[in-house]
């Protein structure tokens, strides 16, 4: 069974969990292929919701040659990858890796414009807008910015 089967299959059960489906991969790793599922919802999901959605989509993906199976959620800087990301994702502050350099460099960071004729439109600090075509375009995600403060623990000392 290709990894498209099982993606369908996925979406199926996802769809059942009311959760969204976000990526499917066979990765193959030092240890062994892995066969991933990453599932969300709009307020997170949980460790039940992880955990029940792992029981229903084992049997049904067992054809699939894999050494381990992991369902996770993608996190808070989760790759933008469908037109429902990118929409989601507009006027965030995003980075972008490119493949090749661009005015000579491969990675940016701006705001998040959108999706326009296909192309990805960030504003960068200067208040320009850069396109780029998707296909040059090695990942798009959210940018997470902290500082020392945010690593700070406030809970009292015992």
């Amino acid at each position: 069974m290709p990894v498209k089967e099982a993606a369908k299959i996925a979406q199926t059960v996802a769809d059942e969990c009311h959760l969204e489906l976000v990526d499917v991969e066979l990765v193959k790793e030092p240890t062994g292929h892995f066969l991933r599922f990453f599932i969300d919802k709009e307020d997170g999901v949980s460790l039940d919701e992880l955990e029940a959605f792992h029981r229903k989509i084992l049997p049904l993906v067992e054809r699939v040659q894999y050494d381990y199976m992991e369902v996770s959620s993608p996190g808070a800087d989760r790759p933008l990858k469908t037109e429902r990301d990118f929409e989601r994702a507009e006027g965030m502050a995003v980075e972008l890796k490119t493949y090749r350099p661009v005015n000579g460099a491969k990675r940016f960071e701006g705001d998040l414009v959108g999706l326009r004729d296909g192309k990805i439109v960030i504003l960068i600090g200067d208040g320009q807008e850069l396109s780029f075509e998707r296909k040059d375009v090695a990942i798009v995600r959210p940018l997470i910015d902290f500082d020392e403060a945010d690593l700070q623990d406030d809970s009292p000392v015992q």
